[in-house]
């Protein structure tokens, strides 16, 4: 989809005040509210914009551990396992990859030990061949989708 200025200025908004009403934004931006309104559904409808719901902290609700799994699956079982893991609350992301393993799980948990019982599990999954865990210690950049939206919109304006 071609995103163009307009998009991108109504884009950094959503970021930057994700609380504000649509009438809001079309004040502070210059638009009429049904141009505003009509570019927010044609972005929701092409995929664009994924979502409006609050972002959540896993630490905040008890899960401060933050892992990366990568789970090395057998021939043939990837949408088994895949399926598997939406069934483990714990998990809070898994993608198909290239490289050493062929799912990575983002992993939250209340402690180590928990991560240890949450592997454990995984390990037991039909189809899990291995696994292996790493621990993130700090996180140096958090979650952004600004400074990409900022990029996209110095190309619209080429």
């Amino acid at each position: 989809m071609a995103v163009d200025e307009l998009d991108t200025r109504i884009l950094r908004l959503l970021l930057e005040q994700p609380r504000t009403s649509v009438r809001e934004y079309a004040r502070i931006l210059g638009v009429a509210r049904g141009t505003l309104q009509a570019r927010l559904d044609r972005m929701e409808r092409e995929g664009v914009i994924t979502g409006t719901g609050p972002a959540l902290s896993p630490a905040a609700l008890g899960h401060p551990v933050l892992a990366f799994v990568h789970i090395e699956v057998t021939q043939g079982n990837l949408d088994e396992v895949g399926d598997a893991l939406a069934a483990v609350p714990e998990i809070v992301e898994a993608f198909s990859t290239t490289g050493g393993g062929d799912l990575l799980a983002r992993v939250v948990a209340r402690d180590n030990a928990h991560l240890e019982d949450v592997v454990q599990k995984l390990i037991s999954l039909p189809g899990v061949v291995r696994t292996r865990t790493e621990v993130a210690l700090r996180e140096r950049v958090p979650h952004r989708l600004l400074p990409l939206v900022e990029a996209v919109g110095r190309a619209a304006r080429r």
